[in-house]
């Protein structure tokens, strides 16, 4: 008997689209080659149109495995964390009295120290992989630490995984604590290129393409010197498809300190601007103190904007205005930024990115949609917004949207199939009438293709669900997690 050149899923599935619209379709096929890459999407296929549509694709029996959905199921992409920090998972919630900078100081540094011991970095990072999949996060950025070794570790553990990821690590030469800095801005420089050579030297996913990208990691322009950034500019310059990652405007303090730092630029973003770092593959996370101008010169080198609402609400560093920076016109994507933030599930970020567009609008107390076109500013962020910043806007930060982040002819099945009748979740209706699911289509903005149950699906997985929900991870077409992983 032949091995089957194609695995077809046949369910309801759940796709971004834009910002404020997602398909919603019931009883579709979805081919996925050996490669893990979709060959084709049918929309609307009855149970007695499978065989014909496949054959009518030129599929025999022996070519495909069908994966068929049950009742209560529904695939859509993979969720895109644009911002966490691997080593810090330990600590997630601790610490949270505390504002940025001393939490850095008090809880953050000693933990991160710790990774010094490659041994450590061994123990705990399987596990803390394991929970960011498990979240379904098929593709992460993580922060390392300074240390090359353990980042190696960080590296191959998220690799033997199977999860897509960017890692880097963090370049911090100054203002540190004398037990965790680096010791030279060459020594920074060395171990960094090094790093990038090892995670290009990592073999290719199924389709050899590489799963694992370095990222340039400058921790924040407090703990760079200008020799420092100066190198790091000079390694940027040289390396334009190197992704760069760093925080930017995360609290008032930060951004006083980063200012006396550099009273020469004219303000935060500037202080990257002035040493190449920002352009379109750069992803500043949090973002909630911008100026007017950083907005601007942000949109015009086409950099990407991490939404952490956990941690900010946690740290109280304040409540970036996603909707003035999406009506601007800015990427955004949703990141975790664990251990600022208290989990490693996206679901409890878009929870809190719809909570942190709430306390917007109260604080503005808008009355009407503004006239001028703008959809977002100052309003609460819809469903359709929440999915697709989780996702497809995660992939645009990452430049990664013409591989992931939306499940589409050409791109990779990087994928979740969601349970919301899982017998022990919070989502759990089993019994229910299907109809009670449905949403009214009373808003504004709806899907392309209107299904009020799969609709009422959705919003109770993001408000409810959990990794008891993600029945299966796909990375690449290659099941990675999920409850069904492990039985």
């Amino acid at each position: 008997m032949s091995t089957p050149v194609v695995t077809v899923y046949y369910g309801s599935l759940i796709n971004p689209t834009t910002l404020t619209t997602y398909e919603a379709t019931a009883n579709c096929l979805i081919a996925v080659n050996a490669q893990g890459n979709i060959d084709w999407i049918v929309h609307d296929v009855k149970d007695s149109s499978v065989q014909e549509t496949l054959l009518q694709k030129g599929l025999l029996d022996t070519d495909v495995a069908i994966v068929e959905l049950r009742e209560g199921q529904f695939i859509m992409p993979g969720f895109v964390d644009t911002h966490t920090h691997a080593p810090q998972v330990p600590n997630l919630g601790t610490g949270y009295q505390s504002e940025l900078l001393d939490w850095l100081e008090k809880f953050t540094f000693p933990l991160e120290s710790k990774f010094q011991d490659v041994g450590f970095a061994k123990e705990v990072y399987p596990s803390i992989v394991k929970k960011f999949i498990a979240s379904g996060t098929t593709t992460c950025c993580y922060y390392g630490t300074l240390h090359l070794e353990s980042n190696k570790v960080l590296a191959d553990i998220v690799h033997s995984s199977g999860q897509r990821a960017l890692i880097g690590k963090c370049n911090m030469d100054r203002h540190c604590p004398p037990y965790y800095i680096e010791s030279s801005p060459n020594s920074s420089i060395s171990n960094t290129q090094a790093f990038i050579s090892y995670v290009r030297s990592l073999p290719p996913g199924p389709s050899n393409e590489p799963l694992i990208y370095p990222v340039l990691t400058p921790r924040f322009a407090i703990s760079c010197s200008n020799e420092l950034l100066s190198s790091l500019k000079s390694l940027a310059h040289s390396d334009t498809q190197l992704h760069i990652q760093t925080h930017i405007a995360e609290n008032l303090k930060e951004v006083q300190f980063t200012k006396e730092l550099y009273p020469d630029v004219e303000h935060y973003a500037g202080v990257y601007d002035s040493y190449g770092l920002l352009r379109t593959n750069t992803i500043l996370a949090h973002a909630v103190w911008l100026e007017e101008k950083e907005i601007d010169l942000v949109k015009q080198r086409k950099a990407g904007i991490s939404h952490c609402p956990t941690s900010n609400f946690n740290l109280r560093s304040g409540v970036a205005p996603i909707g003035k920076y999406l009506d601007r016109g800015l990427k955004v994507g949703l990141g975790t930024d664990a251990s600022g933030g208290f989990s490693p599930s996206m679901l409890v970020t878009m929870r809190n990115a719809s909570i942190a567009s709430t306390v917007v609008a109260l604080q503005n107390n808008p009355i009407n949609t503004p006239a001028d076109g703008r959809k977002f500013i100052n309003r609460q962020l819809p469903l359709a917004t929440l999915l697709y910043l989780a996702t497809k806007g995660g992939a645009e930060v990452c430049v990664l949207d013409k591989q992931i982040g939306s499940l589409e002819p050409g791109k990779s099945f990087d994928a979740l199939i969601v349970d919301v009748h899982t017998s022990d979740s919070s989502t759990a209706t089993k019994n229910s009438n299907p109809a009670l699911w449905s949403i009214p289509d009373t808003s504004p903005i709806s899907s392309l293709s209107p299904q009020p149950v799969l609709e009422g699906m959705l919003e109770k997985f993001i408000f409810c669900g959990d990794d008891r929900n993600i029945s299966a991870v796909y990375v690449q077409g290659k099941l990675i997690g999920g409850t069904s992983y492990y039985t």
